[in-house]
């Protein structure tokens, strides 16, 4: 699915990036709400704007790199976990981290089960400045990590990374 520039415009960045989120197979969470969202014609409907995205759960969905434009709007996505993600490479994860908004933003961070991610991925996620916690599982592409995690820990000192990587 290639970006829909003109959705974007028409519909606000948190709904068209939820509609290519979906349409993906991915889950989000919309500000002020508890629950997922996960299928596309239950989005909520209301003014533009009105709802923005907080946190995305990706788990075992299709996103892949030539969608993350949809991310360059969202202004407040804390949370985004990448679990069983075939198509998630080190260049969405370099892509991720090129957004300012998110380096201002995203605070929590899982990566679990992608087998396409290798250290130069992780490391680019020292640019996420308000990370807190980072969660890294089964990744076979890591293969230096304590050198990986020694560059993020000594570029984001406040972070908490917990590692299952064995």
């Amino acid at each position: 699915l290639l970006v829909d520039y003109e959705r974007i415009k028409a519909a606000g960045p948190d709904r068209a990036a939820a509609e290519w989120l979906l349409r993906c197979g991915a889950k989000v969470r919309f500000q002020g709400f508890d629950r997922w969202h996960l299928d596309y014609n239950a989005l909520p409907t209301g003014s533009l704007g009105r709802y923005k995205i907080q946190a995305i759960d990706a788990t075992e969905s299709c996103i892949m790199y030539k969608g993350f434009d949809y991310l360059d709007g969202l202004k407040h996505l804390e949370e985004v976990k990448f679990n069983k993600c075939i198509y998630i490479e080190d260049a969405c994860l370099e892509r991720l981290t090129s957004i300012e908004n998110l380096q201002e933003s995203l605070y929590m961070m899982e990566v679990v089960s992608c087998g396409n991610v290798t250290d130069k991925g992780i490391i680019a996620l020292h640019k996420l400045r308000k990370l807190e916690y980072l969660f890294l599982s089964d990744l076979p592409g890591i293969k230096d990590r304590q050198t990986t995690v020694d560059r993020l820990q000594t570029a984001l000192p406040h972070l908490e990374i917990q590692l299952d990587l064995d």
